[in-house]
């Protein structure tokens, strides 16, 4: 049976009162023929999260429903890996105290600090440099995330690709983790287009992925961070502020109307970069600004134009949709949003370095 997580938002809500919820879905889920694994609960954030195997969303809400009437605000299906990778169990943890009436007690929050690196496609650098040589330094660098991960206590949440998504629960860790990394790196940090970036969230907000949202907003501030500095959400900057008041250069945060602007732009772009009709005016009704604005904005936070950001979004997206699938050129250009292959290869040929036909060989 799938696997589900769910989030109740309940301000003031105490682990003594979600372990008597819980003890209440117990009671019911055979009943749904559902299986209650654990649940999370953040007492400052009023958040708690069920882990819950069921046939269906409707059955984890009709089991919540009869148990206490507590809904769940959002659902999404998670795979336990993952959930395990990032939360570090998936079933009650061994040492929950169990209180006098047989509740089991814990406070765990799911609440995260989550590092995501980012380097060059491993095909365009063994492609630019060579393959012996790129692979020693991707080599060097996955060393480089995977010592220092363990040194400050983080867990490696994902890996996919060139990148890597590392869960800490402490905010002075993961800064001084992405520090160790940079120093360990090196001189080698240009070659490989080293960016980092932190970002804090919770397992279920907008996004139907876990960790989603904060994951999503991490990789779009690499967009903005240098090679030479780590990007930190104004969020995590918060939380670190209290064990390393002074941070230094080597840290980059936005205020948070830019924050909220960036996303503002990458949610633009993410809704409509397949769409071949949508150009500049479109992206100003979808931002609600001027050309001018937007060109301003767009330039102060990215360093680059709108038409070239939205041009580099979609020809990511197009190399994303070789990698996976194997598309034909006519193909990826379509479904990346281009008018024409012949305008598609020589953008791609220009941003690369290389003919979209010579990557697809290289993915072989």
């Amino acid at each position: 049976m799938p696997i589900y997580m769910d989030i109740h938002m309940m301000p003031g809500v105490k682990a003594k009162d979600v372990a008597e919820a819980h003890r209440k879905d117990l009671l019911q889920q055979d009943t749904h023929s559902c299986n209650c694994m654990t649940y999370w609960i953040d007492e400052e954030r009023g958040n708690i999260f069920c882990l819950i195997e069921a046939p269906n969303k409707e059955a984890v809400e009709d089991m919540h429903s009869k148990a206490h009437g507590l809904i769940p605000n959002k659902i999404i299906e998670v795979n336990t890996a993952i959930v395990e990778s990032f939360l570090g169990r998936i079933y009650d943890p061994e040492n929950a105290t169990t209180t006098a009436e047989g509740l089991k007690v814990f406070h765990d929050p799911s609440f995260r600090i989550l590092l995501v690196t980012q380097i060059t496609d491993p095909y365009l650098l063994r492609y630019r440099i060579g393959a012996e040589e790129a692979n020693n330094l991707i080599s060097s660098y996955t060393s480089a995330i995977r010592k220092n991960l363990v040194k400050h206590g983080g867990r490696e949440a994902e890996h996919e690709g060139s990148g890597f998504i590392i869960a800490f629960t402490s905010a002075a860790k993961a800064c001084a983790c992405a520090l160790d990394i940079k120093n360990d790196i090196g001189t080698n940090i240009k070659t490989l287009g080293l960016k980092m970036a932190i970002n804090s969230g919770e397992p279920v907000e907008k996004s139907n992925n876990l960790f989603g949202d904060a994951i999503q907003f991490a990789s779009q501030l690499c967009i903005v961070a240098g090679n030479q500095q780590v990007a930190i959400s104004s969020s995590v900057k918060t939380l670190v502020s209290k064990d390393l008041p002074a941070l230094g250069k080597e840290f980059l945060s936005l205020l948070p109307q830019d924050e909220n602007l960036l996303k503002l732009l990458f949610s633009g772009l993410e809704e409509n970069w397949q769409d071949a009709e949508f150009d500049i005016a479109c992206y100003c009704k979808a931002t609600a600004m001027s050309s001018s604005q937007l060109y301003r904005k767009t330039i102060a936070l990215t360093g680059l134009s709108p038409n070239i950001l939205l041009r580099d979004f979609r020809l990511e997206k197009a190399k994303d949709l070789m990698e996976k699938q194997s598309f034909n050129i006519a193909q990826v250009t379509f479904d990346s949003g281009f008018t024409s292959a012949s305008y598609f290869t020589k953008c791609f040929k220009k941003k690369y370095g290389l003919l979209p036909l010579t990557y697809l060989n290289l993915l072989k």
